[in-house]
């Protein structure tokens, strides 16, 4: 079975990042992308919300889940968790560190353990890529401020980088 989730993602001014999930299946005829606009509330013709595919991954039960990325969260005024999210995560299913899964070996790319939470900052490096490289999501992007800052700042000493390189392989 193939089910689609979207991560409706919002920043606040202090670059602090949260979401709130939606799960679906496609309905006869339906595809992953119409079913994710569809669980969004996002118009296929938006030119203001990013939807963007960022990663699946494989569940023991044989359901193969496809992320989408919604961004700017279009209805910002709920709160940004699912109940059973709030005592998982910190900051009310805040990102307050996007610490993604990673396999343990270059062979073996599907950890041990994936949570919505990685799978989330999963999607925030995503789209801090697609601002640096495509046209099309930057211009639905950078009229967002928050936003838009969230996804090109860069840390300063001593503070964790929210998206950028892959820390070097320990010897």
């Amino acid at each position: 079975m193939v089910s689609v989730e979207t991560l409706m993602l919002r920043a606040d001014a202090d670059g602090r990042w949260a979401y709130r999930r939606a799960a679906t299946v496609p309905a006869p005829g339906e595809t992953p992308d119409e079913a994710a606009r569809r669980i969004s509330g996002v118009a296929a013709g938006d030119p203001g919300t990013v939807v963007h595919s960022t990663s699946w991954r494989y569940l023991p039960a044989g359901e193969v889940v496809l992320t989408y990325a919604v961004c700017p969260d279009p209805a910002p005024w709920p709160p940004a968790a699912e109940p059973a999210e709030l005592t998982e995560l910190a900051e009310l299913a805040g990102l307050a560190e996007l610490e993604i899964a990673r396999g343990a070996a270059p062979a073996t790319p599907s950890p041990e353990r994936v949570e919505v939470a990685h799978v989330a900052a999963h999607a925030v490096r995503h789209l801090a890529f697609l601002l640096d490289n495509d046209p099309v999501v930057r211009a639905a992007l950078l009229p967002h401020p928050e936003i838009a800052a969230a996804l090109t700042a860069r840390p300063g000493p001593g503070q964790r980088a929210s998206y950028g390189p892959v820390p070097a392989a320990r010897p």
